[in-house]
């Protein structure tokens, strides 16, 4: 099976991280988010992966190379303005439209959930991971007459589940994108009404998007404390 990176956002909420160095090249922990992807591929048995890259592209390539130090076959492709994630898929089209299925990964996801979860496809044309959604606030509680019964310092809602930004596709996908589109809110919208996308919900697993500084912290924090 092959893997789809999307690599070629701009990180302009990572700023000025971002002027010099693509998002995907942001440590956490002294190592690069695209580094920490490919061993993730490779320990799940991918070993084939397609980079979408554009903002300061020659610095992707520069690193990853042709992906043998990682222990991956990697190919790129390169889109010349922002596409969104709909569109930087779409230019994989003609790499890509042959496969059985092939899994995506958004190029600012840290994870180790479990992607063989998410291969039966059957006949949808994708299946989504959902991860709890986590209170971005401490909760308070309270008894029936007001009185505070406890406080928690940011917990996870299991109650509601957020898209975990890894699928496992169909090239039939490629029918339901447009130049210039997220993925996220023109095709799966689409696919979901016509009962054509699935979910598999990870509730034990590590995730994190890295969006902003304060998710560089917390994911270093996180991943010393999965270390110990």
């Amino acid at each position: 099976m092959k893997a789809v990176i999307l690599a070629g956002g701009l990180g302009k909420r990572l700023r000025p991280l971002t002027d010099s160095k693509p998002k995907p090249l942001i440590e956490i922990g002294g190592r690069p988010i695209l580094a920490m992807q490919l061993d993730w591929l490779k320990q799940n048995g991918v070993f084939e992966a397609v980079l979408c890259i554009g903002f300061l592209k020659e610095k992707i390539i520069d690193f990853v190379g042709n992906g043998r130090r990682f222990g991956v076959k990697v190919g790129y492709v390169v889109e010349e303005e922002p596409l969104g994630t709909g569109g930087a898929l779409l230019n994989t089209e003609s790499l890509l439209r042959r496969e059985e299925s092939f899994l995506v990964l958004n190029g600012d996801v840290i994870t180790n959930l479990n992607p063989s979860r998410l291969r039966d496809l059957n006949d949808y044309v994708g299946v989504l991971a959902l991860v709890p959604l986590k209170s971005p606030y401490g909760v308070v509680d309270t008894d029936s007459d007001g009185l505070v019964s406890q406080f928690r310092e940011k917990p996870t809602l299991p109650e509601y589940w957020v898209n975990a930004g890894v699928y496992h596709l169909s090239p039939k996908i490629f029918n339901y994108l447009k130049d210039k589109s997220d993925i996220e809110t023109t095709a799966f919208p689409k696919l979901a009404d016509e009962g054509k996308l699935k979910a598999v919900k990870y509730d034990r697993c590590f995730w994190k998007s890295i969006d902003v500084y304060k998710d560089i912290e917390e994911a270093e924090k996180d991943l010393k404390r999965i270390k110990r």
